[in-house]
């Protein structure tokens, strides 16, 4: 027993008490996986806990004692043995990073929520309410995990979040299989396997700023400024806003400053940056995003050249996506976003991820029909029904 354990939780300060754990944790077929994080004032996430728990065992694990997660690690590589999280990407980004792999398989309960009616991305505390009526207490929520001794209020608050998610895998499994819908939610935890969702490469971090409005002359010194942004704030564990803001990296591709003076006028940068160190590499860099040549950059909608969708045509598909998500007691935000509807009201043959899969069968091909002509909806005791034409 160490200092920061209560009698009734097992914590883990000990390479060796590690790998005994990680050697129960072998021989199941599913762990529950948490973790405490924090990251308010780095780039990357600093570690905390790792909580996580099997059939019979559980524990939390203190990253920040001297010991060694590879054993840990390699539970997470092992594809026998499902890794359950809910609402993973956070967890797996930091994972991604400690073990140069992505964790698989994995299997998050957000996810199987939304396909079982839970609605859209359905909180943990909600769904472990509904699953297992469980009451959680939010008195640590916000706790610096970083500091020890922590309470035991505090430790049981963290490990309560995989024992209830060891609880509601089984049973969230069970409704997917009464509902046949287990192969809608293993095509979903495929795309949780693209490495490219945890790690952001510096020369494709224009592509995460929202662009809307943005001139296609100015798109050059967006890229090379996001770019130099990405790569200073990853090599200085600062968080990107630290570096360089958002609304300073569209300032500056819309005045293309070419000199110190021209830089002065922009207002997102603090006074009296055009005359320092990094006023001249910010300089520098617009220079680079202005040599892009213009076969190299994306191609960018021009303003005023892209029709607007249909309204009536969106709105129909709302209503249709509304009515089937009803029937098919699923998450609308699972299967379409408003942004897929008007991008389906101006191409029917739009690359929209309800055009795929399981979404295609239960939206996609109705959606289609509707606006072919081919079926209607009206109203029937208060309800939408579709019927053929």
């Amino acid at each position: 027993m160490n200092k920061n354990s209560s009698p009734d939780i097992n914590v883990i300060t000990t390479s060796a008490d590690l790998e005994a754990y990680c050697g129960a944790l072998r021989s199941k077929p599913f762990i529950s996986v948490d973790t405490e994080f924090m990251r308010e004032r780095t780039y990357w996430p600093i570690l905390c806990l790792i909580q996580a728990a099997a059939e019979g065992v559980e524990a939390i694990i203190d990253p920040m004692a001297d010991l060694d997660l590879a054993p840990f690690l390699e539970i997470l590589a092992d594809e026998k043995i499902v890794k359950v999280f809910h609402a993973a990407r956070q967890d797996m980004e930091i994972f991604v990073k400690l073990m140069d792999a992505v964790p698989a398989p994995i299997f998050d309960t957000q996810v199987a929520a939304m396909a079982c009616g839970y609605g859209d991305q359905v909180g943990y505390e909600p769904l472990m309410r509904g699953l297992l009526g469980a009451q959680i207490d939010k008195g640590s929520r916000f706790t610096d995990w970083s500091r020890r001794p922590l309470s035991p209020a505090q430790l049981s608050y963290a490990l309560s979040d995989v024992t209830h998610l060891r609880d509601a895998y089984p049973l969230l499994l069970e409704k997917l299989s009464e509902s046949n819908r287990h192969s809608w939610v293993e095509e979903e935890m495929a795309a949780f396997a693209d490495r490219s969702l945890y790690e952001v490469q510096p020369e494709e971090a224009w592509a995460r700023l929202k662009l809307r409005g943005v001139r296609p002359n100015e798109i050059g010194v967006i890229i090379a400024l996001a770019e130099w942004r990405e790569r200073e704030a990853q090599e200085r564990d600062q968080p990107r806003s630290r570096i360089l803001k958002d609304d300073a990296i569209f300032e500056l591709a819309r005045l293309k400053p070419k000199s110190a003076d021209a830089m002065a006028r922009a207002r997102a940068l603090p006074k009296g940056t055009e005359r320092s160190k990094l006023g001249n590499i910010l300089l520098d860099t617009i220079k680079v995003g202005l040599a892009i040549p213009e076969s190299e950059l994306p191609e960018m909608e021009k303003p005023g050249r892209v029709a607007p969708p249909p309204a009536e045509v969106v709105e129909l598909l709302k209503v249709l996506l509304k009515r089937q998500c009803e029937t098919y007691d699923v998450a609308p935000k699972l299967i379409a976003s408003t942004n897929d509807l008007e991008r389906l009201a101006r191409d029917q043959k739009a690359d929209i991820p309800a055009m795929h899969g399981w979404r295609r069968e239960v939206f996609g091909e109705p959606a289609l029909r509707l606006m072919a002509g081919k079926i209607g909806m009206r109203l029937n005791r208060r309800k939408i029904e579709i019927f053929d034409l």
